[in-house]
């Protein structure tokens, strides 16, 4: 059968290229075409456009934007027409997804949400514009079964795909010496994959640094942003970047600042004690306060259902605050036992691999 998937962001490149070998175990013969990255690429996807051409992040700035995000909307709806797909497969991205799901069902294509829109956090409503348009939604926290039952809505639970590339990583034993990282405890920083995430953040972090001079603060970069965005970075004293290697990064980290979103998960499934850090434009800052129904921003805090995490975000990212914090959880820190038995807790929530052959194989049952 012939598949369409569209994922609009770094995570969702790596979640949709699981989703596909978990695909191909129950349908040999599958053929992928769509959105997405390099990951994608790579397990036999057919690339349209590159995540790195799409990832537009909070209102002011998707604002800007809207009229190149119009434009990538025409091109996708001519392409799947004309791809006339067994299933378009939507993963997460949901400002465009949501559009792209409203338009499929109307050309009576079938249609699948693998990694719900978070739409339990804002605008709860939408789950009604979901149920009317989504056939299958496939999603990763338990909690969201009962949300959508709200709704009469059933959807699938199928645990997390995170665990599935956890669990399939190995770290290099050379990875220390192959980066030329001095041997020396480090601190991981994980400002996000999109440029005006690395711009809000990287500062505020790197602004710790002179208060932890026996620490290696080792950036997690990603090669599809410019380099040059990281290139003032590398004259500070103790700091060092790595390319596309961020797991390999937690498995040595003793403490991380993360930037909120899927790293935040990440980082805890690496038993990597963390501060949640985020920032982003007043207007966008202003529009999101009036619109969140949750209490906490990062996947650990919300999974939990409590603050195992520090969040400090906009105003709160300070240096005496990230300071502060980041020593509460490093070794001898006042929070990093409390920190890492509570990790242990997340795991039992989260569950174990499987997620994306879980996914693939009710994806194509339900075609059968």
């Amino acid at each position: 059968m012939n598949y369409y998937l569209i994922a609009g962001e770094r995570s969702g490149d790596l979640h949709g290229a699981n989703l596909i070998k978990g695909i191909r175990a129950s349908d040999p013969a599958a053929r992928f075409r769509g959105w997405g990255g390099d990951l994608m690429v790579a397990e036999g996807m057919e690339l349209v456009t590159h995540y790195q051409d799409t990832a537009f992040m909070g209102f002011w700035e998707v604002a800007k934007n809207i009229g190149t995000i119009r434009g990538l909307l025409k091109k996708c709806k001519k392409d799947v027409l004309a791809t006339q797909p067994d299933a378009l497969i939507l993963i997460d991205y949901p400002g465009f997804n949501l559009r792209m799901a409203a338009f499929a069902k109307k050309q009576g294509l079938r249609v699948f949400y693998y990694i719900s829109p978070k739409v339990w956090a804002w605008n709860q409503r939408r789950a009604l514009a979901i149920k009317a348009t989504v056939d299958r939604m496939f999603v990763i926290f338990p909690f969201e079964v009962d949300f959508y039952q709200k709704y009469n809505y059933a959807v699938d639970y199928v645990g997390n795909p995170l665990m599935d590339a956890v669990a399939s990583f190995a770290p290099s034993p050379t990875f220390r010496a192959d980066q030329t990282l001095p041997d020396q405890p480090i601190v991981a920083l994980l400002p996000g994959s999109r440029q005006q995430e690395v711009v809000n953040m990287l500062d505020a972090m790197l602004s710790v640094q002179p208060y932890f001079p026996n620490h290696l603060f080792v950036i997690a970069a990603v090669r599809n942003l410019p380099a040059t965005l990281y290139e003032k970075y590398q004259q500070i004293p103790n700091v060092r970047l790595v390319f596309e290697a961020t797991y390999d990064l937690l498995s040595l980290a003793e403490a991380a600042l993360v930037t909120s979103g899927t790293a935040t998960l990440e980082t805890a499934l690496f038993n990597v004690p963390e501060v949640v850090c985020y920032r982003t434009s007043g207007l966008s800052y202003a529009v999101a306060k009036r619109l969140i129904r949750v209490p906490y921003i990062s996947l650990v805090n919300l999974i939990m259902e409590r603050e195992v995490v520090k969040e400090l975000i906009q105003d709160e990212l300070s240096t005496p605050r990230l300071v502060e914090e980041l020593r509460a959880i490093l070794p001898g820190g006042t929070q990093r036992a409390a920190q890492l038995k509570n990790y242990a807790l997340l795991h039992e929530r989260v569950g174990g691999a499987g997620a994306s052959e879980r996914a693939g194989r009710l994806m194509v049952s339900y075609l059968q």
